[in-house]
């Protein structure tokens, strides 16, 4: 069962793999390689929305007459000239005719369980066991007021997921008992999602990377498919020293990317950053594989999602060169009805200018 379903992911990726052709590869060109890494051992908890990891790397600024007919159909929900007319009319660029535009490449895996690590099942009233891996593929089209991105993504949930020995291997590393109970995880199912994001600069004062100054972006979302649909509002602000006009999304999700969102006069200015960061977030949710179960499947998972989550997080950066880490610490409102409450956890980011 579990080598099928592999078969099938393998099979997807390799089709797609043949849309995108050349350009399938990162090229040699400037572009940025993104690693994210949550857990809620900064919290000094190992429940729930345990851990999750997730590898991007997405290009330099390149033209759209550069991408290949598959990247070409996913432009059409970044608002461009060549998009829908709906997208076109929430776009929220400044003058289309100064459009750039990125790609990417995505592998992530997210792993939930319950707060009791010795029951073989997941207790009433807990989360139950679930893992999710994924193959992103994404676009980008920006100008000097707003970015928007799309990604289609293919993965899958239960054992093929591999999130049992991803964990084990971390619990070996660290002498930490192991949960048990990872054969009654939510099952096999192959998924595909579109993720759609727009992300509109906030303008706090003057442009520059020199001094000490304040930016930041307000940010709305779309998740369509078997793994999650949910829409989401937010916003983030940065307050520090030469900040970067690169920015990596602080925390992990479905559609984090590093990205030239702030445009500077004085981008030579400083190889150096030290800031703040501080955001807030509210997601409407439809549906959750890992909480409310498959759609192809009567699996029970004897929790129901809650219909909206609300989450704050703060968190401190610093760059050097072509360097950049940062730290985010996440209060996430209740996922499900029955949990006792809400969840804490850390986020690291590190980001390598290429």
């Amino acid at each position: 069962m579990e080598f099928r379903y592999k078969i099938i992911l393998g099979i997807a990726g390799l089709l797609v793999c043949n849309a995108f052709g050349k350009s399938m590869l990162p090229d040699r060109g400037d572009g940025f390689l993104t690693f994210h890494l949550d857990n809620d051992l900064f919290a000094k908890t190992d429940q729930n929305y345990t851990n999750g990891a997730r590898l991007t790397w997405i290009s330099g600024d390149r033209n759209r007459k550069d991408f290949n007919d598959f990247q070409r159909i996913l432009t059409s929900g970044t608002g461009d000239q060549n998009s829908l007319g709906f997208f076109k009319f929430i776009s929220g660029y400044e003058d289309q005719s100064k459009l750039e535009y990125n790609y990417g490449f995505s592998l992530t895996q997210l792993m939930f369980t319950p707060e009791d690590l010795e029951a073989e099942v997941a207790p009433a009233g807990e989360r139950p066991y679930a893992g999710w891996s994924s193959l992103g593929f994404s676009v980008h089209a920006k100008d000097e007021g707003a970015l928007n991105s799309v990604e289609l993504s293919f993965g899958v949930v239960g054992p093929a997921a591999e999130a049992e020995a991803t964990q084990d291997f971390v619990h070996d590393l660290r002498n930490i008992d192991k949960f048990n109970g990872w054969d009654s995880q939510v099952p096999h199912e192959v998924t595909v999602n579109l993720f759609l994001t727009q992300k509109r600069k906030i303008r706090l004062g003057s442009e520059t990377s020199s001094g000490f100054s304040i930016d930041g972006f307000t940010e709305y979302g779309l998740a369509l498919g078997n793994f999650r649909t949910n829409g989401h509002l937010g916003a983030l602000v940065r307050v520090g020293w030469n900040l970067p006009a690169d920015f990596s999304d602080p925390r992990l999700s479905e559609r984090a990317y590093s990205h030239q969102l702030f445009r500077r006069e004085d981008e030579s200015a400083s190889k150096w950053s030290l800031y703040l960061l501080g955001g807030v977030r509210g997601t409407a949710v439809a549906h959750d594989i890992t909480l409310d179960g498959s759609l192809f499947d009567d699996f029970d998972t004897g929790v129901k999602s809650e219909s909206f989550v609300g989450e704050t997080y703060w968190g401190f950066g610093l760059r050097f060169g072509i360097h950049e880490v940062s730290y985010s610490h996440t209060f996430r409102s209740k996922e499900f009805e029955e949990q006792s409450g809400g969840q804490q956890f850390g986020s690291i980011a590190y980001r390598l200018s290429l």
